[in-house]
């Protein structure tokens, strides 16, 4: 009787012992397979996030800030859109500089003063400037006799920007952007033009404007 009892527990060990092993080997293979579909699913979600990622990489438009500037004052004025936009600047460089007596507004033979009198007038720019890449361009320059100075036109001249956006913007003494404007959108119609603005050298002035494209 006592080896029929001591058999049948050896039994009921051995049935216990297999059972519990039976639920550690489901119970890691459960665990296995969660693992693996968690590390899938963060892998799913990593790839989601680069692609975004990429998406809005590629759909930023990219910006240029193209300026000639005479006195620096434009050039200050670019150096902020720089600052605020974080495109590229790009000076427009007279091939012949243009002095103190050449912007001498008080002459009526100054360099500049006959260049503006002058419709043809083209300076010529000393450094190739590419616009190839880019999306949106401010354009600054100084106001001379109420409008843009003719090396501006020598730069739309050269440059293609059939269909890109260009936002003009001035420093000027007294006089406003409008008649440079109305001739850029009048002669270069293939080119998307914003109205522009003439700007002072206040850096809260320039956010303010840029801040309010959005672009």
């Amino acid at each position: 009787m006592k080896t029929k009892k001591i058999i049948a527990l050896i039994i009921a060990i051995i049935i216990i012992a297999g059972g519990i092993s039976i639920w550690l080997i489901s119970s890691n293979k459960s665990n296995n397979f969660n693992t693996n579909n968690n590390l899938n699913l963060n892998a799913s979600i990593n790839e989601n996030v680069a692609n975004t990622e990429d998406i809005g990489t590629s759909s930023r438009k990219k910006i240029a800030i193209i300026y000639f500037s005479a006195t620096g004052n434009t050039k200050k004025v670019a150096g902020y859109i720089k600052e605020l936009t974080a495109g590229d600047l790009i000076e427009i460089v007279p091939k012949d500089k243009y002095t103190d007596s050449d912007l001498n507004y008080n002459n009526s033979n100054s360099r500049s003063t006959r260049e503006q009198n002058d419709s043809s007038a083209r300076p010529e720019i000393s450094n190739t400037i590419d616009t190839s890449s880019y999306d949106v361009i401010y354009l600054g320059y100084p106001i001379w006799w109420g409008d843009a100075p003719r090396i501006i036109l020598t730069f739309l001249d050269d440059s293609n920007l059939s269909g890109k956006t260009v936002i003009p913007f001035c420093t000027s003494g007294g006089s406003g952007i409008d008649a440079s404007v109305n001739y850029f959108k009048n002669n270069y119609k293939n080119i998307n033009w914003l109205d522009g603005k003439r700007l002072g050298t206040s850096q809260s002035e320039v956010k303010a404007w840029v801040n309010g494209l959005n672009y």
